[in-house]
């Protein structure tokens, strides 16, 4: 059976240029400290969230990186919400700025497995490949 509605539009995040920036200076720096800084100054930017969930995970602490990945999630819906996303749709991966939310939305998928929140890891991880499957190829 073929579906006869349109897909929605893809939903691309405006970028942020300064809180580009300052993510860039953080991964210099390489340190939590800068990382959470960041997220202090910017936190509607999911990407400041994606690489605290993502060290804290590589640290064996699946309950931080899952209130970071969870918190940077939702920052993340709230913007692609306020940008004509209606719930279902595209989320480009090779559109940079969404990139933060879909890491955020991986590392919420794999900290939810190592909590034992099965079903929330696979509506996660399909999530993630409905909203693009080459981030799902990218970040697995």
């Amino acid at each position: 059976m073929q579906n006869l509605l349109p897909e929605p539009p893809a939903t691309r995040l405006p970028a942020d240029a300064e809180a580009d920036k300052a993510l860039a200076e953080a991964s210099a720096a390489g340190t939590d400290e800068a990382f959470k800084a960041v997220a202090a100054k910017y936190p509607a930017y999911s990407a400041a969230w994606a690489p605290l969930a993502a060290a804290a995970l590589a640290a064996d602490e699946p309950v931080t990186a899952y209130a970071y990945a969870r918190t940077g999630y939702h920052r993340g819906l709230d913007a692609l919400r306020r940008n004509g996303w209606k719930g279902h749709g595209p989320v480009p991966w090779a559109h940079e700025p969404n990139q933060g939310f879909l890491r955020c939305l991986h590392v919420l998928s794999l900290a939810a497995a190592v909590i034992g929140e099965a079903d929330e890891a696979a509506r996660c991880a399909q999530f993630l490949r409905d909203s693009d499957p080459a981030a799902a190829d990218a970040l697995t």
